[in-house]
């Protein structure tokens, strides 16, 4: 499976998403690039997006999108709180809808 991690994400927790082919907004070259607009070039290159941005499914149609969206919930962005969240994001991907979001974490 093919997922994008964005930038809003530490980039150093692309490397525990073992077993799929996993890129960043930053390898991308897609930092600066807006939600719309990034869920467009994800869409045409991955399966999965990961993000903490809890409102992008409030401020675009996912369902437009041929992309799935997840969002981890942890207190905080940073690495720390992010990779307690690994087994449960792991057990998602197979599972996930294009066009829906799934939430992994409390």
């Amino acid at each position: 499976m093919k997922v994008f991690v964005d930038e809003c994400v530490d980039w150093r927790l692309a490397r525990d998403i073992v077993g799929h082919e996993v890129q960043t907004a930053r390898q991308m070259g897609w930092s600066t690039i807006t939600n719309g607009e990034l869920l467009a070039l994800a869409a045409k290159e991955f399966d999965v997006f990961v993000t903490v941005d809890r409102n992008l499914s409030f401020q675009q149609n996912l369902p437009a999108f041929s992309i799935a969206v997840i969002v981890l919930r942890a207190p905080s962005n940073r690495l720390a709180d992010l990779k307690p969240l690994i087994p449960e994001l792991l057990a998602c991907l197979p599972g996930a809808k294009k066009g829906a979001v799934a939430y992994v974490g409390v």
